[in-house]
Parts: C-alpha cells; sequence; structure tokens
C-alpha cells in the first residue's frame, strides 16, 4: 500500500507540475514532505557522453529545471603499487611506534598497559609546552611517513581547471603553482586533482573506506545540495543557460526502499552565503559552468562545518531518468580543507559558536586513528601538493584541485524562505 500511494503521489506531482503555478504547487508539496532518513550510498562513476534522447519534458517546464544531489564523494583514482609504490602513509600509529622506541618512549616499570599507551599517544600528539597538535598542525614536526601518490602512471578521476595539462618545469597557468597533472580515468589530459595526491596513500581514503562517510548526514537529512537551470531552449545544445547551486535547506525525501526520490520540492538556502549561480552552457548533452565560488554545509559528528570550493566548475552529463551525473570540481582553501577533514579547528555547534575545545579535539584524533593519518602530515601535504591561488606575495599556493564525484535526481526546485526541518533547533 505504502508503495501505491508513492506512486499516485508522483503522479500526481507531474499533473500539478503542468497545472499548477511555483507558490501554489510548494504549499501543495511541502505539507508532503518525507522525513525519512537513508544509509550511505556509493558515488557513481561518471559518463563520458550524454544518452540519446536525453531528459524528458517532466523535467524542464518553461525553460526551468531543478535537481537535488543523492550521491556524493570525493573524486579519487589509481590505488595500490601503481598509486604508492613506496608504501601507504603510517599515520599516527607509526609516529607511536617511533617514539616507543625511543629512551623516553620505554615502557616504566609499574606502568599499565593502558596509561602507557596514553602517554605515548599524548607525546606524539602534543607540543613541548602542552598544544595539541591537531588544533596547531603548524607546531608539528615533519611526518617521516607520509606518502603522497607517485608522479606517472596513475589515472584520477575529475576534470581540468587550469586549462592546460600541467607537468613540472612547465609554466603553470596563471595564478597557480607548478605541479603534475593527472590522466583521466578515460584517457582525458589535464585532470587537476591534488587532494587525491595527498590522500590516495592513506588507509581511510581508498575505494569504500571512511574517508568518503560525511555523504551519510546528507542522506539523514542533516544538509544537502541543489542545483537549477534556467533559460534553457534545448536540453541537449543550447550556448548559454543559468545555473544556480544553492545549499538545500530541506532533507532529502526517501522511498520505502531508502533511495532518494525524484521529483521531490526543495526549497534552497537563503543565506546569501550558501548560493551562487553562473552562466553555463549544454553540448551535445553535458552541461559546463563559468567557475564560480561555492559553499556547502558539512554536519558530522553534531559538529558544523563549511565546505568550500573556489573556482568551481561542473561537467554533468544528463541521463535516460531524467538526472545527471559527473563532476562538481574546484579549489579547496588549504586552511579549510584541514579543518573539514581532518583538525576540526574551525568546527561549530548548532548555535553557530565554535564547539567545544575538548569535542574538537577528540574528533581530530578519533579522525587520525581511524584514517591512518597524522594531523601535521596532513596539514604539510595540503600545502605541499597546493596548487591555486597563488599568493603573489609569498609565492606560495594557498588552495588545493578538489573533485567531487556526484549524482542528481530531478527535482522541483523552488527559491523562497521555509521554516524546513533542517532548521537548526535553536533558531525556531
Amino acid at each position: 500500500m505504502a508503495l501505491e500511494a508513492r506512486g499516485a503521489r508522483a503522479r500526481r506531482v507531474r499533473r500539478m507540475a503542468m497545472g499548477l503555478g511555483t507558490a501554489a504547487l510548494v504549499a501543495v508539496l511541502i505539507a508532503d514532505v518525507s522525513t525519512e532518513r537513508a544509509a550511505q550510498a556509493a558515488a557513481p562513476a561518471a559518463q563520458p557522453s550524454a544518452p540519446e534522447g536525453g531528459p524528458t519534458d517532466e523535467v524542464f517546464r518553461k525553460g526551468e529545471g531543478g535537481f537535488v544531489v543523492t550521491e556524493i564523494a570525493y573524486g579519487l583514482g589509481t590505488e595500490g603499487k601503481d598509486a604508492c609504490p613506496n608504501g601507504m602513509t603510517g599515520g599516527i600509529r607509526a609516529l607511536i611506534e617511533a617514539y616507543a622506541k625511543t629512551p623516553a618512549g620505554q615502557k616504566r616499570e609499574g606502568e599499565e598497559e593502558q596509561r602507557y599507551e596514553r602517554r605515548l599517544s599524548t607525546a606524539v600528539s602534543t607540543t613541548a609546552d602542552g598544544k595539541n597538535i591537531c588544533m596547531h598542525p603548524e607546531l608539528g614536526a615533519p611526518d617521516p611517513n607520509w606518502r603522497m601518490v607517485a608522479d606517472r602512471n596513475v589515472k584520477a578521476e575529475g576534470i581540468d581547471l587550469d586549462g592546460q595539462d600541467s607537468a613540472p618545469g612547465k609554466r603553470p597557468a596563471a595564478g597557480t603553482c607548478a605541479h603534475r597533472d593527472f590522466q583521466g580515468t578515460h584517457g582525458e589530459r589535464g585532470v587537476d586533482n591534488q587532494f587525491f595526491r595527498v590522500a590516495g596513500c592513506t588507509t581511510g581514503f581508498q575505494s569504500n573506506a571512511q574517508g568518503n562517510g560525511w555523504q551519510t548526514e546528507m542522506l539523514t537529512g542533516s544538509w544537502g545540495i541543489v542545483v537549477s537551470l534556467k533559460g534553457v531552449d534545448d536540453p541537449r545544445n543550447d550556448r548559454e543557460v543559468e545555473v544556480g547551486i544553492y545549499a538545500n535547506a530541506d532533507p532529502i525525501q526517501l522511498s520505502a526502499a531508502r533511495a532518494p526520490l525524484s521529483y521531490a520540492t526543495y526549497a534552497v538556502e537563503q543565506n546569501p552565503r550558501y548560493r551562487a549561480v553562473t552562466k553555463g552552457r549544454i553540448v551535445n548533452g553535458v552541461l559546463t559552468i563559468d567557475p564560480v565560488d561555492v559553499r556547502f554545509h558539512n554536519i558530522v559528528n553534531s559538529m558544523n562545518d563549511d565546505r568550500v570550493l573556489r573556482d568551481a566548475r561542473l561537467r554533468l552529463t544528463f541521463t535516460a531518468d531524467g538526472g545527471m551525473e559527473g563532476y562538481l570540481a574546484g579549489y579547496t582553501p588549504v586552511e579549510d580543507m584541514y579543518n573539514l577533514q581532518y583538525g576540526a579547528r574551525a568546527s561549530k555547534n548548532a548555535k553557530g559558536e565554535l564547539a567545544p575545545e575538548r569535542q574538537r579535539i577528540l574528533t581530530s584524533v578519533g579522525r587520525s586513528g581511524a584514517l591512518g593519518h597524522s594531523c601535521q602530515g596532513a596539514y604539510q601535504a595540503l600545502y605541499a601538493a597546493a596548487d591555486g591561488h597563488r599568493d603573489p606575495a609569498t609565492g606560495r599556493c594557498t588552495s588545493i584541485s578538489t573533485q567531487y564525484r556526484i549524482r542528481l535526481a530531478p527535482a522541483f526546485v523552488v527559491d523562497r524562505a521555509t521554516q524546513s526541518i533542517n532548521a537548526p533547533l535553536i533558531t525556531r
């Protein structure tokens, strides 16, 4: 009966889309919002070209269409010995084992095992004056056990961001630093994915590892991303369309099978920090855009961070089911990437206040143990591989090319304020 009811609702949505205006449609649909929750889903592989037929008439009405991101993960690449011929990153465990071999790291007479382990962990994660290294990674000694992805014969997911096939010794594109691009998984050249170079030899960033686990919170309703297209005359070839990329103000609606529903209604975030609009174009069913800065919510362990991309680009292929899939890519400021993925230095609570230091420290230390890295090693590697937004005063790049593999389902995207269940309780 539940499945029949959902089928009837989907048919009712299509009829209302043809017969009602936006305001009336939203009023009816918001009352019918589903609050089901989902488990994490694997991200899709990008397709090189659009299928025949393209999106159906249901996707675009009067030249406008909406989409909701249903799957997202880092675009990474080749694994194993080809990518990491010198082995995997040792992480915090390797630092502890090395310290245990020093005179200061020897077990003391009568020292209990648990207390001994805690002393070793504290020694390698704390500065001489008592500061936690995850909160102050710039103070940590170099990590001799960090491994970067090899330069040659390694393929990576993603798209070209700087307009050239970069290589050491070759003049870098304006505003970037010298680096070696990857070959793409479909043989394309010039893929900018330096975050993969940093993380690809870390155990937590292998296929289906915990490093991409932040999607779980998206599917359980904490945050989301929606995309709108306007001015679409031909969904297979159009020289100019308007593309909006927004944080989603509503939780993703799910079926009884806990899969994201197509043609659900979502309101966009009204805070201008989480809204971006740019020009795009469609060529043979593939959407690309002019670079634009974007920012999304990221909520993990009840703490809020921003997921930031500067000069972001989309390369999305329309799929036969009316959705899109491909890449969202750009340059993440190094400090933001460290805080988001490793150190939790700037994580906030639901009130927008800095989360308690103990919670931030425990989260960052827990990540290092679970994902197999050290905080100082990650921080140093991010800056060593940074390839974007070169500071003319220092010559140092301050951002790192980052690729996200995404899939989107067709949706009704409306730009109006709503008291979403995503709104923090404190603001209601």
